[in-house]
């Protein structure tokens, strides 16, 4: 902890040379109630812009994840689609009902929980926040935020289109347009289509079995009825039909399934953004509607019948439908609103969020098929003030109170419910300094209680308490040495109540290895503390360096798991103790660039309900752009060093037939090998 400080110090010291402009980014950020600047937000907060993002090569928010500072993600699907923040966030789901940790928004649709549905396409930016952020998002951050931006409809035309072809018969069709269709109404549409055979071949079908094939589509109109009005609409359509063969008896690529796993996600959102400017300030009325169907299942024992004489049978499948609503009023002052003879300026707003979510599940082990509804709701009210205490110094307070219900039954004759109160909110102290921006913060994050359906969980571990999260940080965000070099950096400590940890039971059965149960419990407390870094260097006109590292000691006390035993102390799953991204972008002609990017990840905990861990990994990423007017070809290789990692993991049992089920032992889901492909882009 001592660098953090000798960091923090260089920077409040560091002077920008005489005379230079400032050159702090100007980037912003439209998570906030107001939008505000990257280097003004008093909070830890990374912007990948859209530039950024086509570096990558990036087509699902797991392909641009590592380039924040301590956030890692789950897959367990043909994506990686639970994410963590500061060790914090689910890492499956296979019951309903689960309360996410980290909000996930498209625009202004939630879709916390459905992060299946974060494909990158016609992005104007992705926003990923650290650190509970209850007063804007309630009950869903308890951990942070992710926010994917679309590019929205301008006046003039443009737009663009993309094809990309990679090995593993990768093909990739993006494209997006705009336009004035008269002077008060812009509209923009965009689409996309990806599909690959992906890294595994089922050995026993002799196909591709853990397959992509995603398409996409959004429409977005703007309208001025007004000088003082305008009413932004939008539509988003999704077809995700991809397969999920991931796991194999010998921990490689060639799987042997009978019966490969499918995970598929279909969705209708229509959303209304109606804002009107008058004299005391702005109101804005958000509505969203969202309609999902979404089915995931796999064959449970990884084989074909016949593999071996001790070998079962046996596939396990979800069926939900998703039906979600939101409606939001929000009312902004403007200057001649102000509070405190014009220091303070103020938000208030009131939420709402129902949904109804229906689960089949067909499993060959069960007497029956299972089925459940679970109809969660909030409502909330907030308020946050920002008042300017000297023309250097502000302080922002903001607050919110929530409800969270649930009523929740199953065909098995669980009915119950619960309803809970949560107080959640922001203290943060604002100093400008020349070109430095400092901030002090506490806040205070929660997500709400649930329940373990699963009949053959014991009452005394039937429900589990919400959660909360206090969080103390100290950052500061401006020049180092020179406005050449530009740094974000934070250092946090993270005090958790009632932590809910996901946690597993073994069921025995009589005729195939043991099966599970997923169960959460409460640990009494959990400490997640840690420092982030953000660097962006520009050496020369022709060179950029961007950096980040994360640092994170994260663990829980007091906690006892689902087979009696009792934990004292224990690191918290997902959470590397290091992350780091390294970006180079050198422009060697008018014509030709060179990208270079690196990812570190330390060794990290798969589960908290096994010892399994992912080895530290690095992987490297490059390509080599050509520029011609308004073209731009990329010839790229991800994964550059072959490198072998994992992106889930399993222990504590066997499920290979060949060993009798003696032996435990680990099962991993290998991540994408190296892949060589050519993006061409045409701008409009």
């Amino acid at each position: 902890m001592k660098t953090t400080f000798i960091v923090l110090s260089a920077l409040a010291s560091s002077a920008p040379l005489s005379g230079q402009e400032n050159q702090i980014e100007r980037v912003t950020v439209t998570g906030d109630f107001r939008q505000v600047t990257l280097d003004q937000l008093s909070a830890s907060a990374s912007v990948l812009d859209a530039t950024r993002l086509q570096s990558r090569q990036a087509d699902h928010l797991d392909s641009i994840l590592n380039l924040a500072p301590n956030v890692n993600f789950a897959s367990g699907a043909s994506r990686g689609r639970f994410i963590q923040i500061r060790g914090i966030g689910e890492r499956s789901q296979f019951a309903e009902p689960i309360n996410p940790s980290v909000s996930f928004l498209i625009d202004d649709f939630d879709f916390s929980g459905l992060a299946a549905a974060g494909l990158l396409f016609d992005n104007q930016q992705v926003e990923v926040y650290r650190g509970p952020q209850a007063t804007l998002f309630g009950t869903g951050a308890l951990a942070g935020a992710v926010k994917i931006v679309s590019t929205a409809p301008t006046s003039e035309p443009q737009g663009y289109g993309e094809v990309r072809i990679a090995k593993q018969n990768t093909y990739r069709f993006e494209g997006g347009a705009g336009r004035a269709l008269s002077d008060n109404i812009q509209l923009r549409g965009a689409f996309l289509h990806n599909q690959s055979d992906g890294f595994v071949t089922n050995t026993y079908l002799d196909e591709a079995s853990n397959d992509l094939n995603e398409t996409a589509a959004r429409l977005a109109l703007n309208w001025q009825p007004g000088t003082a009005s305008e009413l932004a609409l939008s539509y988003r359509w999704y077809d995700i039909d991809n397969g999920y063969d991931a796991f194999s008896l010998d921990n490689d690529r060639n799987t042997r399934s009978d019966e490969p796993g499918f995970d598929e996600h279909q969705t209708h959102a229509v959303s209304a953004n109606f804002s009107h400017q008058f004299a005391p300030g702005e109101l804005r009325i958000i509505a969203t509607h969202a309609s999902h169907n979404i089915a995931y299942g796999y064959d449970e024992d990884w084989t074909y019948s016949g593999f071996h004489p001790w070998g079962y049978t046996s596939f396990d499948a979800y069926y939900r439908e998703v039906d979600t609503q939101t409606l939001e009023a929000r009312f902004s002052s403007s200057e001649s609103a102000r509070l405190f003879a014009g220091s303070t300026s103020w938000v208030i707003g009131a939420h709402l969020k129902s949904s109804d979510e229906t689960l089949l599940r067909q499993y060959t082990y069960a007497d029956s098929d299972f089925s459940s509804n679970y109809s969660p709701t909030t409502t909330a009210v907030y308020a946050q003030t920002q008042t300017q205490l000297t023309p250097v110094l502000s302080l922002v307070v903001g607050l919110r109170a929530e409800n969270y219900g649930f009523d929740y039954r199953d065909n098995r004759g669980l009915n119950n419910g619960d309803d809970t109160d949560m107080l959640g909110g922001k203290l943060a102290l604002q100093y400008t300094s020349g070109e430095h921006f400092w901030y002090a913060s506490v806040s205070r994050g929660y997500k709400g209680a649930g329940i373990n359906p699963d009949e053959r969980v014991s009452e005394e571990k039937r429900f589990f308490d919400a959660e909360y999260n206090w969080n103390y940080e100290l950052g500061v965000k401006g020049p180092l040495f020179n406005d050449a070099l530009m740094a974000r950096a934070a250092i946090f400590y993270m005090d958790r109540e009632n932590t809910q940890v996901a946690d597993f039971d073994l069921h025995e059965r009589e005729d195939a290895p043991v099966g599970f149960i997923d169960i959460i419990g409460n640990a009494d407390v959990g400490t997640n503390q840690g420092v982030e870094l953000e660097l962006s260097w520009q050496p020369s006109d022709a060179w950029l360096v961007q950096s980040s590292i994360g640092y994170l000691d994260a663990s829980f006390e007091g906690y006892q798991t689902a087979d009696g035993n009792f934990v004292e102390k224990q690191r918290q799953a997902q959470s590397p103790e290091y992350t780091a991204n390294l970006f180079s972008e050198w422009q060697m002609t008018d014509s030709w660039l060179w990208r270079l990017d690196m990812d570190y990840k330390d060794d990290y905990r798969f589960s908290d309900g096994h010892d399994v861990t992912s080895p530290a990994t690095t992987l490297v990423n490059s390509e080599l752009v050509w520029l011609q007017l308004a073209w731009e070809t990329s010839l790229w290789v991800k994964n550059v060093f072959d490198r072998t990692y994992y992106i889930r993991g399993f222990g504590g049992f066997s499920n290979d037939p060949r060993d009798y089920y003696e032996f435990n032992e680990p099962y991993y889901q290998l991540g994408d090998g190296r892949q060589f492909g050519v993006t061409v882009r045409y701008q409009f």
